[in-house]
């Protein structure tokens, strides 16, 4: 049976965590020799629309299916008759003819909807204006490999409501733990997203103004930049509003001794983290940034095997 991944909401807990146990392996056999995992997914192919452009998602899924046997094609609009005004439901029917898999990285979370609706191969949202879903299942990863467990976390979202917030958001609803999240005035997540994973999740969810109460009882610090894709206009505004909700040595003061320091990259150093943050004994942004592979194997061969049962 198909399956999508528009949103952490697509999955269920047990499916997150079997996501994530599997990442785990498929990252201690890659460390045992890079033709460990070629017979995973042999002679498949993956798609990649980004109409945004990207380093760790499309690097992470490029390298991900060729670490697993199969093979890549890479498109951008002005490379496809999208720029020509075909339909994307047309473009789905087609591309399920030609391919195994897709992932677009987009602005409208709608378009990712309409494309999934109409293809009838497994369609991930490698990013749009709304949601990010696979960096924050990379970041659980993290955490889990950190802590050795999930049980009891407590995450700070320091910063602007964006997609990656929301995306924290669903995680949070799915798993039941707790989430604080950070932002200054008129900045704060999408009230629908917030409210129906208050109603219908499990989490622990609260929203405040002060990035120290925020910050007080985390395990997690996390940030992301303050003018996203789309919003470079609005970058010196956005600069002076959001100084207050900087993660620097500070804040990360009043945070408990054992926080571990998160950022999905790219980062802004000096704005929204500083140096010494980021390259701080606290900061696993690094490998953060290199469980997006791993993660990324495991939901290509999950999704793959899903579509063929």
């Amino acid at each position: 049976m198909k399956r999508d991944l528009l949103t952490i909401l697509d999955l269920s807990a047990e499916e997150i965590h079997q996501l994530l146990a599997r990442a785990e392996e498929l990252k201690q056999t890659l460390r045992g020799g890079v033709d460990r995992l070629r017979s995973v997914l042999p002679g498949r192919v993956l798609g990649l629309i980004f109409v945004k452009p990207s380093t760790r998602t499309r690097v992470s899924f490029e390298a991900a299916m060729y670490r697993l046997g199969g093979n890549c094609i890479f498109m951008t609009p002005k490379e496809t008759q999208i720029s020509r005004d075909e339909s994307i439901s047309d473009t789905a029917q087609v591309l399920s003819r030609y391919i195994d898999i897709l992932v677009i990285r987009t602005f409208a979370h709608a378009e990712v909807e309409e494309l999934a609706r109409h293809a009838t191969i497994p369609v991930i949202n490698g990013l749009t204006d709304s949601f990010h879903p696979c960096q924050v299942l990379s970041d659980l990863l993290t955490i889990k490999e950190k802590r050795g467990h999930l049980d009891g976390l407590q995450v700070a979202w320091v910063g602007d409501g964006n997609n990656v917030a929301h995306s924290w958001i669903n995680a949070a609803a799915r798993l039941g733990f707790k989430l604080s999240l950070a932002c200054p005035p008129g900045y704060a997540p999408d009230r629908t997203i917030l409210e129906r994973a208050r109603s219908d999740g499990k989490g622990d969810i609260v929203l405040t103004e002060d990035p120290r109460q925020a910050v007080a009882s985390a395990d997690i610090l996390y940030t992301d930049v303050w003018a996203s894709m789309g919003q470079e206009d609005e970058a010196e505004q956005r600069r002076q509003i959001f100084r207050p909700y900087q993660i620097n040595a500070n804040l990360l003061a009043a945070a408990p001794a054992h926080a571990l320091v998160l950022h999905c990259l790219p980062a802004h150093r000096g704005d929204e983290i500083t140096d010494e943050v980021m390259d701080g004994p606290q900061s696993v942004v690094f490998d953060q940034a290199e469980n997006r592979l791993h993660l990324q194997m495991a939901l290509l061969e999950w999704l793959l095997a899903q579509a063929h049962k």
